[in-house]
């Protein structure tokens, strides 16, 4: 059975166009034209990622991902024409796997798409399905579930799967350009700086205080590492 993608924009011809594209490699392309439209295609199609625009009419974009982030993991790819640093950070803050900026080559949305979804399909045959436990960080990977000292901590896909990487690995220098190609999965088209708004939300929410048995330390000129206390 073909993939589902739940094309969501108010613009019928970014629509048809994505559509068609979408069509070509071999998914199947449904489409909302409104925010309420996209919920109910979440909930009755059970899509394997959706293109959410951000300005839509009735619910916005912002609003539909926070909503859909309440049930679902589904990968979302945020689609606008806003391109300043802060509405970036919104869309990844409230759970967005990827942000596409408008005007976008088809071709691009098309390489996005496929590298994320290729990254969700290997994730039950990789080590994202077991769990970890070190100095009292605990994640679990076939709920993505986190926990420091016994206490859960709500994190997003991504920053999960960022955290899995650095615990799995204590001591290890990763660059923001690694981060991103084992992340994010394939060339990134936007800046290395979402990596640094993503380390900056974990660290945040992960509240490393000196209660905590781990730190996440910025190796200045190079990257981040996972460090035991």
């Amino acid at each position: 059975m073909d993939k589902v993608i739940l094309i969501a924009d108010d613009n019928k011809d970014i629509v048809d166009i994505l559509k068609i594209y979408a069509q070509k490699e071999g998914y199947k392309a449904v489409c909302a034209f409104d925010g309420e439209q996209a919920l109910k295609m979440h909930r009755e199609y059970n899509p394997a990622l959706i293109l959410l625009d951000v300005m839509m009419p009735k619910i916005n974009g912002y609003d539909v991902c926070r909503q859909i982030r309440q049930s679902s993991n589904v990968p979302i790819i945020m689609v606008t024409a806003k391109s300043e640093e802060a509405d970036k950070i919104l869309g990844l803050d409230i759970g967005a796997d990827d942000y596409v900026v408008k005007p976008f080559s088809p071709r691009e949305v098309m390489t996005r798409i496929k590298a994320v979804l290729r990254r969700v399909n290997d994730d039950s045959n990789d080590d994202r399905n077991k769990k970890i436990e070190v100095a009292g960080l605990v994640i679990d990977m076939s709920s993505y579930e986190a926990s420091v000292n016994g206490k859960p901590v709500v994190l997003t896909k991504k920053e999960i799967e960022i955290l899995w990487l650095f615990a799995t690995n204590p001591g290890r220098v990763y660059t923001r350009d690694h981060l991103l190609e084992n992340i994010w999965g394939y060339e990134y088209f936007g800046d290395t700086r979402t990596v640094d708004t993503h380390i900056k939300r974990i660290r945040t929410k992960l509240n490393l205080d000196e209660t905590v048995g781990f730190d996440i330390k910025t190796v200045w000129g190079v990257g981040y590492k996972f460090e035991v206390k």
